[in-house]
C-alpha cells in the first residue's frame, strides 16, 4: 500500500470529523495537530471537507451541493459563513490580501461544490453547526470516497430534459455521505447523474455518469438511465465508456453502490498515480468491468435501451424560459467562479424576493450560477440589482466561457496564478477580439498545474501552468530575471456526439505572449471559418503545425520558450 493508503488503515478517515471538534476546542496551530495526530492527519481531514491552504494555520474549506441545487436559505447562510469566516489576516493583506476580491469571498467549482479560502480550525464548529441548521454539509468534499453528485442545474426547469434527476442525486447522495463502508476508496470517486438529453453534467468524464434512457420491459416503456464509467482528465485522460445495462431510477443507488465495490476491491491501492477508476476500466475493458459490477449488484440489470442524450450544452448563462408557464430561471455569469460572500447572499436574498416559494440557487459546472423560478413581470427587477451588474448574464464569449482553478494564490500544487489572470484576460480578449456574432461562447480554462481541476482537455482553448525559461533578449521582467510565468496551450477540445480531448498545440508559452497569439489565431478563424464552424471545428480541421505558424506570427515571444528545468 502507498503511504495514503497506510493513513486511512491507522485510523478511519471519517473519524477526523470528531478530531476537529477536539482541534478547535483548543484552538490548536498547525505544528500542534501534526504533533498529535502525525502527518497522516493532512490527508485525512480531506473527509471533514478541508485542505490546509499553504498558508499555515488556514484551510480551504468545500461546501457539497448535490446537483448544484441550494435553496435561498442555504445559499445565503453560504454566504453569510463565508463573510464572517472567510477573512484574510492582516499579515496576508487582510481586506486589501486580493486586489480584485477583497477577502470573504468564495469560488464556485467545476463539481458544484463552494470552497472558501482562510478558513481557522476554531471556527469550523460553528460553521458546520449553521450549516446543519439549513441541511448543508462539507462531509467528503474531498478524499477518497464519493465526492459531490453533479447534475444538471437546470433539472426539473428545461424543456430538453426526459425528466427530472434531482431526487435520484439525492438518494445516492445520501447514500454515500458518512457511509463508512464506501469512505475508503482507492481514490476520489465521481458521480454524475442527470436526466437532462444535452449531458451539461458532463457524463464523459466521470467515473460513473447516469445519462437519459428508455427501455421497454414487460410491454411497459419505461425512462431510466445508461450508464458510462472511466472518465477522467488530470495526466491520463479518458473519455468514459457506456455498458450495457439499463438502470431503472429506483435502482440507481444499488448500482452506484455496485460500481463502488468494484472499485473498492479491485482497484489499485500501490501506485497513487494509477489507482483512479479509469485506469481499472482500461486495464480491464469495459465489459470485464461490467461484468465484475453486475457479480456485486444485489438487482438484476437488464440490457440497455434507447439513448436519449443528443449533445452537450454545459452552459445555462442568459434568461430562459422554464417549463413551467410564466416562470424564467436566469444564469449568472461569474468569471472562474469567484464573487463576495456578500454578493452571493445577496443573490439568494433576491432569488427569495422576485422568484416563488419554489425558487432556488443552482451551481452550474461551468463556475456560474443560476436563481429559478422567476415569474415575467420580475425579470427586470432581478436583473436590476447591483450583483447583477456585476455577474451580467450577458457577458461577452470569452468572459462566459472563463473558468479557472484556485492557482498558487493557495494551492501547493499549481504554478502560476489563474483566478486573476482569468478574469482579467477574459475581459481584455472580449474587448480586443472581435467574435462571429453566431458564436456565443468561446471555453478558455486555465488551470495551474497539470491537474486538470479547470478542465482545460475539453475546452475550445486550455491552458497547463509552467514556469518558462526565455532568452535574455526576451526578458520582460524588471529584474532582467528571464524566469515568468507561462503556460502549455492546448486547442480543439469539447465534450458531446463530437467528443475529442484538445492538443496541446504549444508548449511553454511565455504569458504576456498568450494574448498576442489569440489575436493571431481568432483573425485567422474569423476569415477561413466555414459557414456556422465553431472555434474548436476549426482548429481540428487547421493542421497543428499551421496552428503554430499562425500564434507565432504574434509580436511577442510565443515559441521561444522553455519549460523551467527542461
Amino acid at each position: 500500500m502507498n503511504t495514503t493508503e497506510q493513513y486511512k488503515q491507522n485510523k478511519h478517515p471519517l473519524d477526523v470529523i470528531d478530531d476537529v471538534y477536539d482541534y478547535a476546542d483548543e484552538e490548536l496551530s498547525f505544528e500542534e495537530i501534526e504533533e498529535r495526530a502525525g502527518g497522516g492527519e493532512w490527508e485525512r481531514l480531506k473527509w471533514a471537507g478541508m485542505y490546509a491552504q499553504k498558508q499555515e494555520g488556514y484551510f480551504m474549506i468545500r461546501t457539497k451541493v448535490p446537483g448544484g441545487k441550494l435553496t435561498p436559505e442555504q445559499a445565503e447562510v453560504i454566504g453569510e459563513v463565508t463573510e464572517d469566516y472567510a477573512v484574510a489576516p492582516e499579515e496576508y493583506g487582510g481586506e486589501e490580501q486580493n486586489e480584485l476580491w477583497g477577502d470573504a469571498y468564495l469560488d464556485i467549482t467545476t463539481r458544484q461544490d463552494i470552497q472558501k479560502h482562510w478558513i481557522r480550525v476554531e471556527d469550523v464548529p460553528e460553521m458546520w453547526e449553521r450549516y446543519d441548521e439549513v441541511g448543508l454539509t462539507t462531509v467528503q468534499g474531498c478524499g477518497d470516497s464519493a465526492r459531490n453528485v453533479l447534475g444538471c442545474p437546470a433539472a426539473g426547469l428545461d424543456d430538453h430534459e426526459c425528466f427530472n434527476a434531482q431526487p435520484v442525486i439525492d438518494a445516492v447522495s445520501d447514500y454515500f455521505t458518512n457511509n463508512r463502508e464506501y469512505a475508503n476508496l482507492p481514490r476520489k470517486f465521481k458521480i454524475t447523474i442527470t436526466g437532462c438529453a444535452h449531458d451539461c453534467a458532463q457524463s464523459q468524464i466521470n467515473d460513473v455518469g447516469l445519462v437519459p434512457a428508455k427501455k421497454e420491459i414487460d410491454g411497459e416503456h419505461l425512462y431510466g438511465f445508461h450508464a458510462r464509467v472511466g472518465g477522467g482528465l488530470s495526466d491520463g485522460p479518458r473519455m468514459s465508456s457506456e455498458l450495457d445495462a439499463f438502470i431503472r431510477p429506483e435502482d440507481a443507488v444499488e448500482f452506484c453502490r455496485a460500481v463502488a465495490q468494484t472499485f473498492k476491491e479491485l482497484g489499485d491501492r500501490n501506485n497513487r498515480g494509477v489507482c483512479r477508476m479509469r485506469y481499472l476500466v482500461e486495464q480491464m475493458g469495459p465489459e470485464k468491468f461490467e461484468e465484475a459490477v453486475r457479480d456485486r449488484c444485489t438487482i438484476d440489470l437488464p440490457t440497455g435501451g434507447e439513448n436519449l442524450t443528443v449533445g452537450y450544452q454545459g452552459d445555462h448563462v442568459g434568461v430562459h424560459e422554464q417549463k413551467q408557464d410564466g416562470l424564467n430561471y436566469v444564469g449568472f455569469n461569474v468569471i472562474a467562479g469567484r464573487m463576495g460572500g456578500d454578493e452571493f447572499a445577496a443573490a439568494a436574498r433576491a432569488a427569495k424576493k422576485y422568484g416563488t416559494e419554489d425558487a432556488s440557487v443552482r451551481l452550474a459546472t461551468d463556475q456560474n450560477f443560476l436563481i429559478t423560478h422567476i415569474p415575467d413581470e420580475n425579470v427586470d427587477d432581478l436583473l436590476a440589482e447591483p450583483f447583477a451588474q456585476e455577474y451580467s448574464p450577458d457577458p461577452g464569449p470569452f468572459s462566459r466561457g472563463a473558468v479557472g482553478c484556485t492557482g498558487n494564490e493557495f494551492c501547493n500544487y499549481a504554478i502560476i496564478e489563474t483566478k486573476k489572470r482569468t478574469k482579467r484576460w477574459a475581459r481584455e480578449l472580449d474587448e480586443r477580439i472581435d467574435v462571429p456574432d453566431d458564436i456565443e461562447a468561446i471555453r478558455m480554462h486555465m488551470s495551474g498545474c497539470s491537474a486538470s481541476c479547470a478542465q482545460p482537455q475539453i475546452a475550445d482553448i486550455g491552458f497547463r501552468g509552467e514556469t518558462v525559461k526565455l532568452d535574455d533578449e526576451n526578458s520582460t521582467n524588471a529584474e532582467g530575471d528571464n524566469i515568468v510565468e507561462g503556460m502549455d496551450f492546448g486547442l480543439g477540445g469539447s465534450l458531446g456526439a463530437d467528443n475529442e480531448f484538445l492538443d496541446w498545440v504549444e508548449n511553454a508559452v511565455p504569458a504576456h505572449a498568450v494574448i498576442p497569439a489569440l489575436e493571431q489565431l481568432f483573425e485567422a478563424y474569423s476569415e477561413g471559418r466555414d459557414d456556422g464552424e465553431k472555434f474548436y471545428e476549426w482548429t481540428r480541421r487547421v493542421d497543428n503545425e499551421r496552428l503554430r505558424q499562425i500564434m507565432q506570427g504574434a509580436d511577442a515571444p510565443v515559441a521561444r520558450g522553455v519549460a523551467h528545468g527542461d
